[in-house]
């Protein structure tokens, strides 16, 4: 049994500027022997989103403050590799909130066995929060129905993806927002949009009018500033707006300006919402059932971009911000 591991731990706040290398100190510390009803797991893979940044700036109110020299906060997938009569038995593989360590000893709160027939990862990706976040967003919030026009900003990251196809299932048409004629592509072709639109070949607003003529029910925005505002400027009468996530933010650390087309929501009867999937954390058993039938139907695609070694934890978080990952971005150590 191990009597230390390496931890990376959070040394500074990036507010109002990007992530830099020395926000993160690895540290190696002793070890615990499991106490009883604790067990000592060993971590195989971490899990990466955007939201880690806003945590680490102090800036998210529904998670508690991070401190310098906390345990940097983030998901994992780890094997019970010991139990003094824990809730969970030696070999057991479970996944929740780990944080950035190699092992841990833990008494298994907020943690959940692993139980699909999918491959373990996707506890993580379609079926970890960047799934249940797409469903509940869309669903709860977005209510779309059969024939309406969904339209998904940062469409080919992890959870966006994930919203068009299941806006498909329901009978929608999806269209989606990306950077690069590759991700583009990888929309229509794979993943199943109808259209998709290149933010980075300029006329966001010109191309969201030719792809969606009857105008956009539902909005649901992952990277707010200036693409949401050219989003507002197309909504159809009765459109709902899903706030997720602003991407467009993280660089900076401010919070996006206002959208200047918001009074659209007055001229078009509309309604915008954003949301906490953990509201509806009763329901996740069930939404990922659902989730894992779409998959193994063959109706919902999914991508998970691993990267390698415990070490590159922080380069693998800035991937996000660059754009560099496809789907779900994770680390095996």
């Amino acid at each position: 049994m191990p009597t230390t591991t390496r931890q990376w731990l959070l040394n500074g706040h990036p507010r109002g500027r990007p992530i830099a290398e020395d926000d993160f100190k690895l540290a190696t510390v002793e070890l615990a022997d499991p106490q009883p009803g604790e067990m000592l797991l060993k971590t195989h893979y971490l899990g990466f989103d955007p939201a880690q940044k806003g945590w680490m700036e102090n800036i998210a109110d529904y998670v508690a403050p991070m401190n310098i020299g906390d345990v940097m906060r983030g998901s994992g997938i780890c094997e019970v590799v010991e139990s003094n009569g824990g809730k969970f038995a030696k070999g057991d593989m479970v996944f929740g909130t780990t944080g950035w360590r190699e092992y841990l000893v833990t008494d298994g709160e907020g943690l959940t066995r692993v139980e699909t027939e999918l491959s373990p990862t996707a506890v993580l990706s379609v079926l970890g929060t960047t799934g249940l976040t797409a469903y509940c967003g869309l669903f709860k919030v977005g209510k779309p129905v059969a024939g309406d026009t969904v339209l998904v900003s940062g469409a080919a990251g992890a959870t966006g993806s994930i919203v068009g196809q299941l806006a498909k299932i329901a009978g929608c048409r999806a269209v989606g927002i990306a950077g690069g004629p590759d991700k583009c592509r990888w929309l229509v072709e794979e993943a199943g949009y109808d259209a998709a639109i290149d933010y980075k070949a300029g006329g966001v607003k010109e191309q969201i009018r030719e792809h969606c003529p009857r105008g956009v029910d539902v909005i649901y925005d992952n990277v707010g500033g200036s693409i949401l505002n050219d989003m507002l400027s197309q909504i159809a009468t009765g459109a709902r707006v899903v706030i997720c996530g602003g991407i467009s933010r993280y660089e900076t650390g401010s919070l996006p300006a206002g959208p200047e087309n918001y009074f659209n929501l007055v001229f078009r009867r509309a309604s915008m919402a954003g949301f906490i999937v953990l509201d509806w954390a009763s329901e996740f058993p069930a939404i990922r059932k659902r989730l894992e039938g779409f998959v193994k139907d063959g109706t919902l695609k999914y991508q998970e971009d691993i990267q390698h070694g415990f070490e590159n934890a922080p380069d693998t978080l800035q991937r996000l911000f660059s754009g560099q990952n496809r789907g779900k971005q994770m680390l095996k150590l």
